[in-house]
């Protein structure tokens, strides 16, 4: 296999640089671009810990129901303080068309509701009560409700095909994706219409590298924290989702399925008929650069890469 590595110090200059970073604290909600987010072991503070299920305990995502495209959430700023607890009267507020505002508090007792399940995985999660349940079920039309991932019971893995002994909440199956802004823009120059990067839903967007080069790291810093890149991130239908209107096109998926599909990219691997934009990350917390405090990204920080393969065709897909 192919693979170009390192072991001395970092670079002397890093190979791109963080310049927005994302957190969607509901699954397939809008997310909140902040300038700084505390890292945790299944992920950014606050992403994908609560999901919306439906009447069997199911997630909901957009690819179902693209109006949760238009539910805004807002924290308190204070919330990506690595340090902030919340108190009793700390809210996350939720906005969408034709609806008031509904205040999920951040600290209170949960009653437990078992057999949520995501993908894979099912287990218990804690339930955001009534009110939740009855907003969410009148903006979507069907029985539905709010959960939170149940940290005091509950363990998610990450594949072990691909790393062992790590862990993400509510994500589709990988506690960070990052894509670099250069790919966007080539893949926005083979589009009548350009896109903006909501299609894609990243935790980190970075700048500063070539087009698609995010597809050949394996191992990389992000200021003094090492994460581990596992496989391409195969997309879903949510990219041809206009997340300003909830309405699906054919776009930016006919292209993506004719210049970043597993014949294209990766020819000599295993097919899956798939195509691919962005790279799942998984955060190295045991490695000695996590410990103490100020384990915090933010945008500005740079990105070092310490070990690639040669070309996509070798990439874990």
């Amino acid at each position: 296999m192919g693979v170009s590595s390192s072991s001395a110090p970092e670079p002397a200059t890093p190979t791109a640089q963080v310049s927005a970073i994302f957190i969607y604290p509901i699954k397939s909600c809008r997310g909140i671009s902040v300038p700084s987010a505390p890292l945790t072991p299944t992920g950014l503070r606050w992403d994908r810990q609560w999901v919306v299920v439906n009447s069997k305990g199911r997630a909901c995502t957009q690819r179902v129901e693209p109006g949760l495209a238009l539910i805004e959430v807002q924290l308190p700023s204070e919330a990506f303080d690595e340090t902030w607890e919340p108190t009793k009267v700390s809210y996350m507020v939720l906005k969408a068309p034709g609806m008031q505002p509904l205040e999920v508090c951040l600290n209170k007792q949960h009653g437990v509701t078992d057999g949520v399940s995501v993908w894979e995985w099912s287990g218990s999660a804690w339930d955001e009560g009534a009110e939740a349940s009855q907003w969410f079920s009148d903006y979507l039309g069907k029985p539905s409700r709010l959960v939170r991932f149940n940290t005091a019971a509950e363990v998610r893995p990450v594949d072990p095909d691909y790393v062992k002994g790590h862990q993400t909440m509510f994500s589709d199956g990988y506690p960070f994706l990052l894509i670099s802004q250069e790919s966007l823009n080539a893949l926005n120059q083979l589009l009548k219409e350009p896109l903006p990067i909501n299609r894609f839903r990243p935790n980190f967007l970075v700048e500063g590298c070539e087009p698609f080069s995010e597809d050949l790291w394996q191992e990389i810093d992000i200021s003094r924290f090492s994460f581990l890149a596992l496989k391409l991130c195969s997309r879903c239908k949510i990219p041809s989702i206009d997340q300003e209107t909830g309405i699906s096109g054919p776009e930016p998926n006919e292209t993506l399925m004719r210049t970043r599909s597993d014949k294209v990219i990766r020819p000599n691997g295993k097919q899956k008929s798939k195509f691919y934009f962005g790279q799942n990350l998984v955060w190295n917390w045991k490695d000695s650069s996590a410990k103490g405090n100020g384990k915090i990204i933010n945008v500005g920080d740079p990105v070092f890469v310490h070990k690639k393969v040669s070309s996509a065709d070798e990439a874990a897909a």
